[in-house]
C-alpha cells in the first residue's frame, strides 16, 4: 500500500475521532465542555494535531451537525419508508424526528442552535443539509396542497423546531407532546 494511501487514512480516522469525541463530550457534559484542550487529551493528540483538521471549535461543531443530519435525513426516511402515505406519513416522519431531537440533545443542539456557518437555503449548502431537507419534502410535498411545497416544508420544519426546542427548555410539558404533534400534523394536513 502506497505511503500516500496510509497517511490519508490515518488522517481520515483522527478526523473522525475528534469529531466522534466531541460529540460524545457534548452529550456527557455538554457544549460548553468541548474545548481543545479538552479534545486533545482524549484523544490523545496535541492540540496543533487538532488544529490541522479544524480551525476551531465552530468548524468540529459544524463536523458533528452533518453527522446529525445524515442521521436525521436516515430517521425520517425510515419512518416513511414503503409505509404510510398522507397524513399517516406527516405523523410518523414528525414522531421520528421529535424522537432523534430526544436521543440525541447534543447533537441537536449542534444541528440548530449553536453557531457552525453551515448555510441553510444557499447555493453552498452541504449535502446532508439539503438530504434533511429533501427527506422532509419528499412526504410533505403531497400534503402541500396549493402552497409551494418548499415553502410548506420550511415553515412545518419551524413548527416541529418550535414545538421540541419549547419542551426542552421546559416550557412546555412532555406529557402534551403527542398530543401537540397530532395538533400539528392535523392542520398541516387540513384535518
Amino acid at each position: 500500500m502506497p505511503v500516500r494511501e496510509r497517511k490519508e487514512r490515518e488522517r481520515a480516522r483522527r478526523h473522525q475521532l475528534i469529531v466522534a469525541t466531541a460529540r460524545g463530550l457534548a452529550e456527557e457534559r455538554g457544549w460548553d465542555a468541548v474545548t481543545t484542550r479538552r479534545l486533545a487529551e482524549r484523544i490523545e493528540y496535541s492540540q496543533p494535531v487538532l488544529y490541522s483538521h479544524f480551525r476551531g471549535k465552530r468548524e468540529i461543531v459544524g463536523a458533528v451537525a452533518l453527522e446529525g443530519f445524515a442521521e436525521l435525513t436516515a430517521a425520517i426516511r425510515g419512518a416513511v419508508a414503503g409505509g404510510p402515505r398522507g397524513r399517516a406519513a406527516v405523523a410518523a416522519l414528525a414522531e421520528a424526528y421529535v424522537a432523534f431531537a430526544e436521543r440525541n440533545p447534543a447533537l441537536y443542539d449542534a444541528m440548530f442552535l449553536l453557531d457552525t456557518g453551515l448555510p441553510f437555503t444557499d447555493p453552498a449548502t452541504p449535502a446532508p443539509l439539503r438530504e434533511a431537507f429533501g427527506a422532509l419534502l419528499d412526504t410533505l410535498a403531497d400534503v402541500a396542497g396549493d402552497t409551494e411545497p418548499g415553502l410548506f416544508v420550511e415553515v412545518f420544519w419551524s413548527a416541529l423546531h418550535g414545538l421540541v426546542a419549547l419542551t426542552r427548555s421546559g416550557r412546555l410539558t412532555g406529557e402534551g407532546t403527542a398530543r401537540r404533534l397530532d395538533l400539528l400534523v392535523d392542520r398541516f394536513t387540513g384535518r
